[in-house]
C-alpha cells in the first residue's frame, strides 16, 4: 500500500515508499549512510515479509481483544504484538486492532500503577512491556499510565528500601515479582521500558541497574563478584544473584570451571549500559563490545552450547537489534576482522525463517518461543528496529 504523504526524504526510508512498502513509525532524524548495504531489492522484501508478520497477528487477535500464550490469553504478548502493531503506518494507534488489544492491556492496571496479573509472579515482565506498548502510542491520555508503570517498575527495582544495600549481588536488579531474585532478563527490560517511555538516563534507577548488570559481566578488572574473579570473558551471564547463574550452564576456561557467557544476555547487558548513558571507552562497554565481535553471528543464540544453540534465539534477534540500534555504528566487525551490515543480515536471517503464513516460531521450545504469537512480535520488532530506527 503505497501512502506519498508518509514517505520521507532521509535515508531508506525514501526507497521503501518508493517501492509502495509503509513500514514502522516516523523516519529517521537523519539518513542512515550508504554503508548500511541496504538495498532498495531488500528493504521492499522486508516491508511485504513485516506485513505478512502483522497480518499473521492480526488474523489471530481474540474477540476480547487479547493474543495467547498456548491457548491462554497473555497481556503481555499482547502488548507486544499491539507495539508492533501501533509502530506500522498501515495501522497505527488508533487502529481498531490496536485499540482493542491495548484495552485488554489496561484491564490488569492495578491500584500501584503496575499493569500485571495478579498472583502471577510476573509483576516487572508484564508492567514493563506494557508500558513500552503505551509508550509507542505517543498519546497524552496515557500520560498518567505510563507515569504510574514508571513509578511502579523503580519501586520494585531491588535497593536499600528492601534491605538490600549496595554491596547486596541483589541491589539494582529486577525479577519477576517482589519476592523473586533479580536477574540480567528482567532488568533490561524494565530499563528498555524506561528508556522507550522517555526516563532520562540521569534517573537514579539507571545507576543502580547499573551495580547489576556490571556484576552479571564475567570481567574480573570491574565485577567484584567471585565467580567473576580472574575472567576476562566480557560476556553476561543471567544473574549475579546468590552466587551467579548462567542459563548457558558452565565452560572450562584454563582448567577452570566457570560460568558460560551467551549472546542474548550479553547484547541486553551492553544495550542497558549505553542506556544508562555509560561512555563508549569504558572497559564495561568495550569488553562487552570485544566479545560480541568475537561472537558475531546470526544462525543461532552465540555461545550457547551446541545442544541449547536455537534456544532464545528471536529474544535474541529482538535484543540483538535493540542493541545495535542504541550502539549507533552501521557495521560490525567480527573476531576475523569482517564487517557485517547487521540490518541487511538482521532482515535477511528473518525472512529465511518466517513461515508460509507470515508468522515465526521456535521449535527449540524454551522461553514461551513455541507460541508463534510471541515469535512473530519478537521478528517484526526486531526488524522495524532494522529498518527505520
Amino acid at each position: 500500500m503505497k501512502n506519498n504523504s508518509s514517505c520521507s526524504i532521509n535515508g531508506f526510508a525514501m526507497m521503501l515508499c518508493a517501492s509502495g512498502v509503509v513500514v514502522a513509525g516516523p523516519a529517521p532524524a537523519k539518513p542512515i549512510p550508504a554503508k548500511t548495504a541496504m538495498t532498495l531489492d531488500v528493504a521492499t522484501r522486508s516491508g511485504v515479509s513485516i506485513q505478512k508478520g502483522l497480518a499473521f497477528l492480526v488474523s489471530q487477535q481474540r474477540a476480547d481483544g487479547a493474543w495467547e500464550a498456548f491457548g491462554k490469553p497473555h497481556p503481555a504478548i499482547t502488548a507486544l504484538a499491539v507495539k508492533a502493531l501501533a509502530k506500522d503506518r498501515r495501522f497505527g494507534s488508533d487502529h481498531p486492532v490496536v485499540k482493542r488489544g491495548l484495552a485488554y492491556v489496561l484491564k490488569f492496571v492495578q491500584d500501584d500503577g503496575g499493569i500485571y496479573v495478579p498472583g502471577e509472579g510476573m509483576r516487572n515482565y508484564h508492567t514493563s512491556v506494557a508500558l513500552m506498548a503505551l509508550s509507542s502510542m505517543k498519546k497524552s491520555e496515557h500520560a498518567s499510565a505510563i507515569t504510574g508503570s514508571q513509578r511502579f517498575l523503580k519501586k520494585l527495582q531491588w535497593d536499600d528500601g528492601e534491605g538490600h544495600e549496595a554491596s547486596s549481588n541483589w541491589y539494582g536488579g529486577a525479577g519477576y515479582g517482589k519476592h523473586k531474585r533479580p536477574d540480567l532478563s528482567n532488568t533490561q527490560l524494565m530499563l528498555e521500558a524506561l528508556h522507550q517511555s522517555g526516563l532520562t538516563a540521569d534517573d537514579p534507577a539507571y545507576k543502580k541497574a547499573m551495580k547489576f548488570i556490571e556484576r552479571c559481566q564475567l570481567n574480573g578488572e570491574t565485577n567484584d563478584q567471585d565467580f567473576a574473579r580472574g575472567s576476562r570473558d566480557g560476556g553476561f551471564v543471567y544473574t549475579a544473584a546468590n552466587g551467579g547463574e548462567s542459563k548457558a550452564g558452565v565452560e572450562t576456561v584454563d582448567t577452570d570451571t566457570r560460568l558460560r557467557s551467551y549472546g542474548s544476555m550479553t547484547y541486553a547487558g551492553f544495550k542497558s549500559m549505553l542506556y544508562a548513558s555509560v561512555d563508549r571507552d569504558d572497559p564495561r562497554v568495550l569488553s562487552a563490545l570485544k566479545w560480541i565481535r568475537k561472537h558475531y553471528t546470526l544462525d543461532h543464540n552465540p555461545n550457547m552450547p551446541a545442544k541449547d544453540a536455537k534456544q532464545g534465539l528471536y529474544y535474541y534477534y529482538h535484543v540483538f537489534a535493540r542493541a545495535l540500534v542504541a550502539w549507533g555504528e552501521e557495521t560490525i566487525e567480527d573476531g576475523t576482522g569482517i564487517p557485517h551490515h547487521w540490518r541487511v543480515e538482521l532482515c535477511e536471517k528473518l525472512m529465511t525463517l518466517q513461515r508460509s503464513d507470515g508468522s515465526w516460531m521456535n521449535e527449540a521450545d524454551r522461553w514461551y518461543e513455541g507460541n508463534p504469537h510471541l515469535v512473530t512480535a519478537y521478528a517484526v520488532l526486531a526488524m522495524q528496529a532494522a529498518l527505520l530506527e
